[in-house]
């Protein structure tokens, strides 16, 4: 009886020995890549022009203060569109999956949104609205560069949103419906207290996804003259003809977006856990 406690204990100890060695061997392989790296980086002819352009330590300093305000701009835009993108989208896909007769019409709206905002790149979709509403003339109709770029963005990326909610829908197995609706409940009430809470758990690393573009792509409205992290950052660039304040301003990025990667990455993990144990998705 005492042997089978010392065997599994032994296959722990040669598990935590192997996991050990990987880790060394995968922190040593990338040190050698990295230092590799750096010295082609440093030993390349053109190094001291590229130090001096993307990599000046004064520069960042001095620019910096305005670009963080540029990025606090940026935060408030994501901020601003996510929720609408999400409920937007949501309803879009709700429109497409149903089959009543009497909503065609609506059906074949949300088809076509999709279609053409998914079609066109988000730039385009930018110029478009933030350029094209303040000429139709209408008093009603706002004229904040702010405003109409997160209009603009709200519209590409619903489209993106409602063909992932919709995937995640259409991906709940028929049965769920058919159990749910002999028990009583009405097909609206299926959709909401069955069908949607399987659909957003299975959607969820899909959506951060589409949300780490949006936070990119808030820089796209820098075009209609809003003075965000990446226009201060070239303005600087254009001013003084020293491109590091650039990197200051992906780095700003980079501290939003790879914490939301790493947390993408966490949850996709753990429902392949829990599909692979039989647990639900």
């Amino acid at each position: 009886m005492g042997a089978a406690p010392d065997r599994q204990e032994v296959r722990r100890q040669a598990r935590r020995s192997r996991a050990r060695r990987d880790r060394a061997t995968a922190s040593a392989a990338t040190l050698i890549v990295v230092a590799a790296l750096v010295l082609a980086v440093v030993l390349a002819p053109g190094w001291p022009s590229v130090r001096q352009s993307f990599l000046s330590w004064d520069d960042l300093r001095r620019a910096f203060p305005d670009i963080l305000t540029g990025f606090w701009l940026d935060v408030r835009m994501f901020l601003a569109t996510e929720p609408i993108v999400l409920v937007l989208g949501l309803t879009i896909a709700l429109v497409r999956v149903t089959r009543a007769p009497v909503l065609f019409p609506v059906r074949a709206a949300a088809i076509a949104f999709t279609d053409v905002f998914r079609g066109v790149p988000t730039i385009l979709v930018i110029f478009g609205v933030g350029f094209g509403v303040p000429a139709l003339g209408f008093s009603w109709l706002t004229n904040d560069e702010v405003i109409l770029g997160c209009t603009a963005l709200t519209l590409s990326y619903s489209a993106y949103v409602a063909e992932v909610f919709r995937a995640g829908i259409v991906s709940v197995h028929p049965s769920q419906r058919a159990g749910a609706r002999a028990l009583g409940l009405t097909a609206g009430q299926t959709t909401r207290f069955v069908v949607l809470p399987q659909a957003i758990r299975r959607v969820v690393p899909p959506l951060l996804n589409d949300f780490i573009s949006l936070q990119k792509d808030v820089a796209l409205v820098s075009i209609l003259g809003p003075v965000e992290a990446y226009r201060q950052a070239q303005i600087y660039g254009s001013e003084y003809f020293n491109y590091t304040p650039l990197l200051g301003a992906a780095a700003l990025y980079l501290c939003v977006t790879i914490p939301l990667t790493r947390i993408t990455d966490r949850l996709q993990d753990r429902q392949l856990a829990r599909r692979s144990t039989g647990g639900a998705a």
